[in-house]
């Protein structure tokens, strides 16, 4: 069996990963390591991805590999170049950021293309990720993120769809979530606006079923 490692840096994405591959490839094995301070240290020291953040990086995906990981998928996109050091030390296996596979999807695509994050170091981190290939707006759902971690998921959810409509009114064609823990709110992000829209989730586990499956 493909036995794949998910890493997590916020508690709201082990939940929506894990349903899309209990959903589209159950047969693949999981793994869930959960670091929750990655994040709430990114956001409170100023410092960026300093060395500091890149070593505990390289130590999460090491720990991964040694319990026999074939596969390894990040799911925190704020921090797009520790990911990229760690593909880069593990050539031979599959290390996804967790953006990664959902930009692709969304390169094939022409259009004005909406991208709404909860957490806004993302909007610094993986806008150039997108390079030059695609029009891109992003946007910010002010307190869904903060909703969530109140245990509000209907208003995490209503924020994020309104922020679907406004960029509606851009001139989006389509739309993108851009962290895992916003694939709940698609299906209202859908309604709200009338437009298709990509998660992070369903594009990264469809990539690594095509990579390992």
């Amino acid at each position: 069996m493909t036995r794949i490692a998910l890493i997590h840096a916020l508690n709201h994405s082990v939940e929506p990963i894990n349903q899309a591959f209990a959903r589209d490839w159950p047969q693949a094995v999981r793994m869930n390591l959960l670091d929750d301070s990655l994040s709430a240290d990114l956001a409170r020291d100023g410092e960026g991805l300093n060395e500091t953040m890149h070593q505990r990086f390289m130590t999460l995906a090491c720990y991964a590999l040694a319990t026999g990981a074939q596969g390894i998928l990040f799911t925190c996109s704020a921090f797009g170049p520790c990911i990229e050091a760690v593909a880069t030390r593990f050539p031979g296996i599959p290390v996804l950021k967790p953006n990664e596979a959902m930009i692709a999807e969304a390169l094939r695509t022409p259009g004005r293309l909406g991208l709404i994050a909860t957490f806004a170091p993302t909007l610094a981190s993986m806008p150039p990720e997108f390079g030059t290939g695609v029009q891109l707006v992003p946007a910010l759902a002010e307190g869904a993120l903060e909703a969530l971690n109140g245990g509000d998921a209907a208003r995490h959810d209503a924020l994020i769809a309104a922020e679907a409509q406004r960029l509606v009114r851009k001139g989006c064609t389509r739309l993108a979530l851009a962290q895992f823990s916003m694939a709940r709110a698609r299906e209202a992000c859908e309604q709200a606006s009338g437009l298709p829209v990509l998660t992070t989730v369903d594009s990264a586990v469809s990539e690594l079923r095509r990579r390992l499956g």
